[in-house]
């Protein structure tokens, strides 16, 4: 009989990369529920919280602005009514900023446009629509390029004098790196998916200590550290991950 691995929820603060948060989903659940329980600890007065769609809930919006934060929420397809009625809007009269990222044989470019969000709208706090166009222009090995286009609409709790377009595209795209700078890692340099710890809670404090080295690093080195580099080096000097562990705080 195989045991499915613990459906854990993480939270990654997108300025440091560090990982604040660790909860485990409930098996007879799912991360709805276990999103307020992530996010109690935190002190989030003033805070921007970004989740996957699956968070776009009235409910979780509530939450997130009755502990003093702010939202930004995708609106996919598990909220299909309000889905249409964004696409809806006459987004073609309202001005657009473009915004060009070119990296590792891609060239990445964001078209931002936002509204102040319409009366209609039922989500508690919701104060505009951010509407980002990502086209996406990739090298092939063979020669050639493909261009691939996504768009995506988004509902934020600070109106757009607080948050201009820009800023919450800067938000979105932390969001969606998130499993670069997160999964990525630990499935691929600390090699997650195959490990044999699945009994008890195992799993759990193996992930947590994952996330402390993580976190640890990037405090050190930046949150730009290459993850691997630094524990490829660490392995070699032993006593410098000893002294990063046991550093008082600055």
């Amino acid at each position: 009989m195989t045991t499915r691995p613990p459906h854990l929820l993480a939270a990654l603060d997108q300025a440091s990369g560090v990982v604040v948060g660790q909860r485990r989903v409930s098996d007879k659940s799912n991360e709805i529920p276990a999103l307020p329980e992530l996010l109690a600890p935190l002190d989030l007065d003033g805070a921007v919280v970004t989740t996957d769609a699956m968070h776009t809930q009235r409910g979780t919006a509530q939450w997130i602005i009755s502990r003093g934060a702010h939202y930004l929420l995708t609106v996919k397809d598990n909220q299909p009514g309000l889905k249409r009625e964004l696409e809806r809007l006459p987004w073609k009269d309202v001005p657009s900023i473009s915004v060009p990222d070119g990296s590792h044989g891609r060239r990445v470019r964001r078209t931002i446009k936002a509204v102040e969000a319409p009366a209609w709208i039922d989500f508690p706090g919701a104060a505009q629509v951010i509407r980002i166009r990502r086209t996406r222009t990739v090298n092939k090995r063979g020669g050639g390029r493909r261009t691939t286009t996504e768009v995506v609409h988004l509902i934020c709790s600070l109106p757009p004098t607080d948050a201009p377009p820009e800023q919450v595209a800067s938000w979105a795209r932390g969001h969606w790196a998130i499993e670069n700078r997160l999964h990525w890692v630990r499935d691929v340099v600390f090699d997650e998916d195959r490990h044999q710890l699945r009994t008890a809670n195992g799993p759990q404090v193996m992930a947590a200590l994952r996330n402390l080295a993580i976190s640890l690093i990037r405090l050190l080195h930046g949150p730009a550290a290459s993850i691997a580099a630094t524990t490829r080096a660490m392995a070699r000097r032993p006593r410098r991950a000893i002294d990063l562990i046991t550093r008082p705080p600055q």
